[in-house]
């Protein structure tokens, strides 16, 4: 059965950094495109980043190029993001993702989800 399991979150002060994981287990995953989104009290889901599992391909949410990189260990079966120079306004739950799409930025084409990992920033 097909898993991906978020961790890494916490919280931080602004400025600071912090490395989300997502282990995908099930066997599948590797056929699939996987990406970060996150949800902010009050809004919607959004896109943050994707990628392939080979790392040739990625995108970014435009506002979050530079700071944001997602990256893949196909041995570990693990998504990786690592984010920096974190604002309060990235205060969210994170959540992993697995679809068919590429790129991967309309969660309604998302197959499978984590449960979701906390990020708070504070100012």
């Amino acid at each position: 059965q097909e898993q991906l399991v978020e961790s890494g979150g916490g919280l931080v002060q602004t400025g600071g950094s912090l490395r989300l994981s997502c282990a995908a287990s099930g066997g599948t995953f590797q056929y699939y495109v996987m990406a970060w989104f996150r949800q902010a009290p009050g809004k919607e889901r959004e896109f943050v980043a994707g990628t392939m599992w080979s790392g040739n391909l990625v995108e970014y949410a435009d506002s979050l190029k530079g700071r944001f990189t997602i990256s893949t260990d196909t041995a570990e079966n693990t998504v990786y993001l690592q984010m920096d120079s974190l604002k309060p306004e990235d205060t969210a739950i994170y959540y992993c993702a697995a679809g068919s799409r590429w790129p991967l930025v309309d969660h309604r084409f998302v197959h499978y989800w984590g449960q979701g990992t906390q990020v708070t920033v504070s100012s």
